[in-house]
């Protein structure tokens, strides 16, 4: 695809340990030392490559705005919490979404699964496309976003960069 319109980027949270094992709200379950391990790789590798984000996107769940927090610091940038990016994602909300943050050409969103992987799957028109907590992948799109436009340049496991 010859000049995207869009460069999405979807982070999926970063480890954040058993949800079993945590005794309070979901809502505020953190990230694990491994999880913000995990965040900082990402960041410095995101910032060593040179690479500007006009957008940072994060569901307001505790775990997803610490891995933005932590991966935003490292890039000089701000965060923008969403509360559509914690809950079930379509293809609509998603145009809002961007919408509502300015139509930004190279964002960040950083959300959770099952729905980054589903959304992954949707716009790039693949069977299934897992996201490990910590992934991120880039998908250049044009808009409005379409079922099965989106090419697929970039996922990136959380293990390749140490953390």
């Amino acid at each position: 695809m010859a000049n995207p319109e869009l460069e999405l980027h979807l982070l999926r949270h970063a480890h954040a340990g058993d949800p079993l094992k945590w005794a309070g709200d979901d809502f505020d379950r953190p990230l694990s030392t491994k999880g913000a391990e995990q965040a900082e790789a990402l960041g410095r590798h995101l910032d060593g490559l040179g690479l500007q984000f006009d957008a940072i996107i994060s569901s307001p769940l505790a775990r997803a705005s610490q891995t933005a927090g932590i991966v935003a610091a490292r890039l000089n940038a701000r965060v923008r919490l969403d509360d559509r990016l914690g809950g079930p994602l379509s293809l609509a909300i998603m145009e809002e979404i961007l919408g509502d943050a300015g139509d930004p050409v190279r964002p960040i969103l950083v959300g959770h699964d099952p729905d980054f992987s589903e959304l992954l799957a949707v716009l790039t028109g693949a069977w299934s496309l897992p996201m490990r907590k910590g992934s991120l992948a880039r998908v250049d799109l044009r808009r409005p976003l379409q079922p099965g436009t989106g090419v697929l340049r970039l996922l990136l496991p959380p293990g390749l960069l140490g953390g």
